[in-house]
């Protein structure tokens, strides 16, 4: 079974709520995750080797940090847990796993 799915499981199973930098932990089961948008991060990689591509030299390319994180809520696994997500919290979601 794939650790995606398993550590998950295994919190639940031992009512641990578990938080992870990555949307994919939240949807297989995580409480919730917050971490950078992986879309974004790839569409910026992209953009650069473009640009290598095209010729630019890679020292005249600004390295970039993520400036956009999100936050993913799964709601199934926090009622599951016991626990209640305040109103507030789930408006800031950027997504809601229900």
């Amino acid at each position: 079974m794939p650790a995606r799915r398993r550590i998950p499981e295994l919190a639940l199973k031992h009512r641990l709520p578990a938080a992870f930098g990555n949307y994919l932990w939240a949807e297989a089961g995580g409480l919730l995750s917050y971490g950078p948008n992986f879309v974004t991060l790839y569409r910026v990689a992209a953009e650069k080797a473009a640009l290598i591509l095209k010729g630019t030299k890679p020292a005249d390319i600004p390295v970039e940090q993520p400036n956009a994180v999100e936050l993913v809520l799964n709601i199934k696994t926090a009622k599951a847990l016991g626990l209640t997500i305040p109103q507030p919290m789930r408006l800031r979601a950027d997504r809601v796993i229900l």
